[in-house]
């Protein structure tokens, strides 16, 4: 699989999710400027973290009509994979790649601290490698990170087992408390219906290694390099 990174003006986490792409597929990613629209023979698309377009309008907002959301869509259309994380998850919900929206955290506050995550499911090339109930501990740091769809949406993710991953306590178990910025049903990350895209808001990629703190985020990388 040939992994690719999108970047978008202000985008500011490209670097941290290079480094976790090269270390789990043994080669650098390509860099994708947001106004490239050929995307060549890339298997998997990243939509890193950051600040697109200053979160002027709503975070995503702007940065889901870039030329290259185009030849994105044709990617997903084409069956390709996409990782959003954090601002990556924002564009892909304006860009209805995804559903529903991210909100102001709960409390209004940016948050940049470290959180829990139950994995949901395990048979998707994202999550092969994670333990059914598995949970890893991943940093945040949003300020839109509210998780929100109406409930016939929530339903619909819920019934098609389309949650990826949800906030929880170091145990697993989901708590009000664990989920920090009041997501709907606690949901951390959310995948497409043919399991090719996932969104979620905390950042893996930031403990792919020991130096760094941990090797938590690192079975996402290794999953999709193995698939």
């Amino acid at each position: 699989m040939k992994p690719g990174i999108v970047l978008f003006p202000g985008i500011n986490r490209e670097r941290d999710m290079a480094i976790a792409l090269e270390r789990a597929f043994g080669h650098a990613p390509r860099m994708v400027w947001h106004t490239e629209t050929d995307l060549g023979d890339l298997d998997l698309l990243v939509l890193p973290g950051g600040f697109s377009y200053g979160d002027y309008l709503r975070c995503g907002a702007m940065a889901a009509q870039a030329p290259v959301m185009g030849a994105v869509r044709a990617h997903v259309a084409r069956g390709g994979y996409v990782l959003g994380v954090c601002n990556g998850f924002q564009i892909l919900t304006e860009a209805a790649l995804l559903p529903g929206a991210l909100l102001r955290n709960a409390g209004l506050r940016f948050i940049s601290a470290d959180c829990h995550l139950r994995v949901e499911r395990t048979d998707t090339a994202f999550t092969a490698h994670w333990q059914p109930g598995a949970v890893f501990r991943a940093p945040m740091a949003h300020g839109d990170g509210n998780y929100f769809a109406d409930a016939a949406t929530l339903d619909r993710l819920e019934g098609e087992n389309l949650v990826a991953f949800r906030y929880a306590t170091a145990g697993g178990e989901v708590t009000a408390a664990a989920n920090r910025n009041g997501s709907a049903r606690a949901i951390a990350g959310i995948l497409s219906p043919n399991l090719r895209v996932l969104g979620l808001m905390p950042h893996p990629e930031d403990l792919v290694d020991r130096l760094l703190g941990g090797e938590d985020g690192a079975p996402l990388f290794t999953a999709l390099a193995a698939a």
